[in-house]
């Protein structure tokens, strides 16, 4: 593919770096001469995601328990489905899940097996296989109407590691493994079904 850039636009085909010199103007460059210029080495490319890169902060966790998915249609739209979460003060949040992941809580909430593992049994079976556990989640944060949680996930090392999800893959998981679910206090009084 170089080779072709290279027929197409010539030996400084490629991009460069900010603060470098238009290769027109740069007095080591001659077109006249027509010698092949030294490529940029490409810059290194940030693969961490956006949630990845948020600010840590104290969370005040309160923890929470799952009472149920339910399913909202107002006529002439398309059914939504929900989680309803509560803490011991009775604060209820609801979060908008998908369909599948809803059938995904829903049958982890009702101790039924699949005959075939779903997603988040195949997640938890990945798991078990790799000897970790899933030792809590946490919904800690809520920004543009969207939650953000984490998964601590517990090594047989004694160390932990966190993984960024969706609340609703986070709560799945959590469910299967009978593990606790956390929200931060800023994300609960932002959300409180019953203010």
């Amino acid at each position: 593919m170089a080779s072709d850039f290279d027929k197409l636009f010539g030996d400084d085909w490629r991009p460069r770096e900010n603060g470098d010199e238009d290769s027109s103007s740069s007095p080591s460059h001659d077109a006249s001469k027509n010698e092949p210029s030294t490529p940029h080495p490409p810059s290194p490319v940030d693969y961490t995601s956006e949630t990845e890169n948020r600010t840590r902060r104290a969370l005040n966790e309160r923890e929470v328990k799952v009472i149920g998915v339910y399913m909202q249609q107002e006529e002439g739209a398309t059914a939504q489905h929900f989680v309803l979460l509560r803490d011991n003060k009775t604060r209820r949040v609801p979060i908008w899940v998908g369909q599948f992941e809803a059938y995904a809580i829903s049958i982890a909430l009702e101790g039924d097996d699949p005959p075939r593992p779903l997603t988040h049994d195949l997640a938890k079976i990945f798991l078990e296989k790799l000897g970790a556990s899933v030792e809590r989640v946490v919904i800690d944060d809520l920004w543009n109407e969207t939650f953000y949680a984490r998964i601590v996930l517990q090594r047989t090392d004694g160390g932990t590691m966190e993984v960024d999800c969706r609340p609703s893959d986070a709560i799945a998981l959590a469910v299967r493994a009978h593990a606790p679910i956390y929200m931060a206090e800023s994300v609960l009084e932002q959300t409180v079904a019953d203010k």
